[in-house]
């Protein structure tokens, strides 16, 4: 099955024994959303959260689910997608550990507007939405640092449409390469290492183009010595000339 395919409702998942408290709690409080929290209302959340570990493709809800819980990626990586009429799939955001998602939905108490799903062997903390509610409403941190956060995604996803509907497919695939590996990529000169495994049908889902296309940019990049693939991670190996790419510039 694609990740275009129509979402699943049966989608596995397991739930593993809960960390310690006291290590659940510290891993809140590296968030800003916890931050500012006091030590008691972090560790009232930390007794009630529930982690799950999920397999490639599984989702961990979707598009039109209840808002029961509020998510944080603790590792492995997950995008936030929607369905087309016509069954394609966008993504509309990728995340990595210490990333919340479903937050607005639950503080809103409305439902999911879009899907997650694991893109690799992944674990989620997942919070009650009621508890999360509670101390949101407490806690007025909570409700700013989620707006600061959903200002960055927005302004991300306002470039993102914005490149969707100006850019070539070559501009808009580099990109979207140099924004996954830069934050987080292990980099050497002009050399940086996508820090997960990246599909080219997610790359033509982020980018608004047929997994085809993808396919046969980057096997021409590969080719050009622009990018490596050891089938395990993906290495943009002359950053220099895709940001030029990026940027429209000609090669």
């Amino acid at each position: 099955m694609s990740p275009s395919d129509p979402v699943p409702r049966d989608s596995r998942r397991d739930i593993v024994p809960p960390m310690p408290s006291r290590d659940t709690g510290g891993f809140l409080r590296q968030n800003p959303v916890f931050a500012a929290l006091p030590a008691r209302e972090v560790e009232a959340l930390a007794a009630v959260a529930v982690e799950e570990t999920h397999r490639t493709r599984d989702y961990i809800f979707t598009e039109g689910d209840p808002a029961r819980w509020f998510c944080v990626v603790k590792s492995g990586r997950v995008k936030i997608l929607r369905h087309s009429r016509a069954g394609k799939a966008v993504v509309l955001e990728l995340l990595g550990p210490g990333d919340i998602f479903g937050g607005v939905a639950v503080i809103e108490k409305r439902p999911y507007p879009a899907a997650a799903q694991a893109t690799e062997a992944t674990v989620v903390l997942k919070i009650p939405a009621d508890a999360m509610i509670a101390v949101a409403e407490r806690h007025p941190s909570v409700i700013k640092e989620i707006a600061l956060m959903i200002g960055r995604r927005l302004r991300t996803a306002h470039a993102s449409v914005e490149s969707l509907a100006v850019d070539p497919v070559e501009a808009r695939l580099a990109a979207s390469l140099l924004r996954l590996a830069e934050p987080e990529g292990a980099h050497g000169q002009h050399r940086v290492t996508v820090p997960f495994h990246l599909t080219r049908q997610s790359l033509a889902d982020m980018t608004g183009t047929t997994v085809e296309t993808t396919i046969r940019v980057m096997s021409r990049w590969l080719k050009e010595g622009l990018l490596e693939d050891d089938g395990a991670r993906l290495a943009l190996t002359d950053t220099e000339a895709l940001r030029a790419l990026a940027e429209g510039e000609d090669r």
